[in-house]
């Protein structure tokens, strides 16, 4: 088999493609372990559309559970979290997580906003055990 980034790797997404405005929102959890895949690593993916105002600060969260959350150390982040600002319509920002939970979600608090920004994230699981991934 020849090795691809599709048979080594699979997109979740966690914060869906929405309008954000003042408040903080959870994604939904990825699981690192989907399917026995066992991934090793994995990339936070942020992408935005309009930002009109506010300031949007995107942040990796890790569990053991899928039920207590707490904020990646930077010690184990590749790159740095991303705060959206107006400046930053139709971007893409990338975190890296090297850490060892088993899952993953992106958590946004935004401030300062009267109309917001739409913006969501993907988190794509790499370096599995088992290769080719799992589609199921």
């Amino acid at each position: 088999m020849k090795q691809t980034l599709y048979n080594t790797a699979r997109a979740k997404a966690t914060l869906t493609v929405a309008l954000r405005s003042n408040g903080t929102v959870n994604g939904t959890s990825v699981d690192l372990n989907e399917n026995k895949d066992a991934s090793r690593s994995a990339m936070l993916v942020i992408h935005t559309g309009t930002i009109t105002d506010g300031s949007h600060a995107v942040v990796l969260q890790e569990s053991d559970d899928n039920s207590a959350w707490g904020t990646v150390a930077a010690a184990d982040l590749q790159g740095s979290a991303p705060t959206i600002t107006s400046t930053d319509d139709d971007a893409v920002f990338e975190l890296g997580y090297k850490g060892s939970k088993r899952y993953l979600r992106a958590s946004v608090t935004t401030s300062g906003a009267t109309t917001g920004g739409t913006f969501g994230a993907t988190i794509i699981r790499g370096f599995v055990r088992r290769q080719p991934i799992s589609r199921s």
